[in-house]
């Protein structure tokens, strides 16, 4: 088994591509090692000492460090994660959904309805595939007063650019398509 290591945009975030699926649909992060007991995966990554964050993607798993450099800690991940694919385990265990507890309600008016079926698209079709690319997700947690609300998750929380991304590029796009947009701000 061959694992591709792919540098992102968040110094502190590598990004592992094992050449097979990782999650069916939709992304999973684990902050910290309680919330990974559904994944033995991230189990297993939050044992090596410097992990302090597991992000899950289609085809990709992100790996935050803490401290150390890379040098010293990429081998043990990549056995790790060799480890995990080749002993056929799950990647997660039970109900996905439960595990998501970093998962927030939305909110919005429901007369902004129309409004935020637009952004949600445009963040599906235009935004999303381009974060993915880096490490990370991006999801709509609200739109209040002109105001749209997003949380970063995997190599995008933390990132040193997540500001420039938001308000240069998130920020134009969703003006230029959805008037009613003013601002774009991370929850």
């Amino acid at each position: 088994m061959f694992i591709q290591t792919e540098a992102t945009p968040n110094p502190a975030t590598l990004k592992f591509l094992p050449g097979k699926p990782v999650l069916g649909s939709g992304t999973v992060e684990y902050l910290d090692e309680d919330e990974a007991a559904h994944s033995p995966l991230a189990s297993r990554l939050f044992g090596i000492d410097g992990v302090k964050g597991v992000f899950f993607g289609s085809d990709f798993i992100s790996v935050t460090k803490e401290d150390g450099e890379w040098q010293h800690l990429k081998p043990a991940i990549l056995g790790a994660i060799m480890e995990h694919f080749m002993s056929g385990a799950a990647i997660v265990v039970g109900d996905r959904a439960a595990s998501e507890a970093n998962t927030a309600e939305e909110f919005f008016e429901p007369e902004d309805k129309a409004t935020v079926d637009t952004i949600k698209e445009l963040l599906e079709t235009r935004v999303r595939p381009a974060v993915a690319q880096d490490g990370g997700d991006i999801a709509f947690q609200g739109f209040r007063e002109g105001i749209v609300y997003l949380s970063l998750r995997g190599a995008c929380a933390g990132c040193p650019s997540s500001t420039a991304t938001l308000q240069h590029g998130i920020e134009n796009l969703l003006k230029h398509f959805v008037p009613e947009v003013q601002g774009v701000r991370p929850v």
